[in-house]
């Protein structure tokens, strides 16, 4: 549904993305994650069509974002992370002005944004003014405007920033809504383990290149870890040693505290193994976990702080 092939954008000397190559697939959420700097905006906005690139090609769909733009703006809502809003209308007025905007029919304008509020939970501020709202119910009304046109694909740069926990998981809940509604989202944000929890992919960046692009567990044989988990057992905890140390898939059984810590070789997964292991030796689990990979730590690692 996204398709950029060495895309790259300057300014003058300075080399805002460079050579970007990525691929989101329909219905997907995929996190872009970056330092400040790092050319996330700057992608976005060419995929909007509000930037030129200056090499490169992208596509919405299979349209060139250059040559087609006119039809990619109809199959795209764009988010900005500093969205502007016409502080004394009132919530529908915003909204019916945005649907006039896209040459929605007047007829339709009223049940197309009803619709919407009632998507983002926004129904009784509809005759609200907007600048009366809280800050997450303007950043839900930032996703109301760009679903007026029911659009395929949703690039959304910053939508949680700023926000308290409770509006966070409110965006994160109707982000997931929106995905089981078919929608392909593309996601900024630097609240990483919130992107963890809903995205089927990640790509980070910085200086304007691309320095992963898959799932979570893809990341793990590039940074040359090995998969772990957590067991606990009701007793006899030196049995469970020995037994999981005899198996040839594990590298290192470790004691932790109440818990065995078991790690495996590349590729391995380790839960079905670990549990027929303990309980054919006649051992009760009461515990057992993989140990995940946390998409903080794998930025640590991929990144090195670099920024324009």
């Amino acid at each position: 549904m996204i398709k950029t092939k060495n895309l790259s954008k300057d300014y003058g000397s300075l080399t805002a993305v460079a050579n970007l190559n990525l691929t989101i697939q329909q219905g997907d959420i995929f996190g872009f994650i970056g330092p400040n700097g790092a050319g996330k905006t700057t992608t976005m906005r060419i995929l909007v069509t509000l930037l030129e690139p200056t090499h490169g090609t992208a596509f919405i769909d299979g349209l060139d974002v250059r040559k087609k733009g006119k039809k990619v703006r109809k199959l795209v809502g764009y988010m900005p992370d500093f969205m502007g809003v016409y502080d004394d209308l009132k919530v529908f007025e915003y909204l019916e002005f945005f649907a006039a905007a896209f040459a929605i029919e007047r007829k339709k304008r009223k049940s197309i944004v009803d619709g919407v509020l009632e998507l983002t939970d926004l129904q009784s501020k509809r005759s609200a003014t907007v600048d009366s709202l809280s800050r997450g119910m303007q950043q839900r009304l930032g996703l109301a405007r760009v679903l007026i046109h029911d659009p395929k694909v949703l690039i959304l740069d910053e939508p949680a920033s700023g926000l308290d926990p409770r509006a966070r998981i409110e965006i994160r809940e109707l982000l997931r809504e929106l995905k089981r509604m078919g929608k392909t989202i593309m996601i900024s944000s630097h609240i990483l383990s919130e992107l963890e929890e809903i995205c089927d992919h990640v790509g980070i960046i910085e200086h304007g290149r691309m320095v992963f692009s898959g799932t979570l567990e893809e990341i793990r044989p590039r940074l040359g870890i090995e998969s772990k988990v957590r067991v606990q057992v009701a007793n006899n905890q030196d049995k469970a040693v020995e037994l999981l140390s005899a198996l040839p898939q594990i590298r290192q059984v470790q004691v932790i505290d109440d818990y065995i810590s078991v790690t495996f070789g590349d590729d391995q997964e380790g839960d079905g193994i670990i549990a027929r292991t303990l309980v054919n030796g006649g051992l009760d689990v009461t515990f057992l976990q993989p140990e995940q990979l946390k998409l903080d730590d794998a930025f640590l690692q991929l990144t090195k702080g670099i920024v324009h």
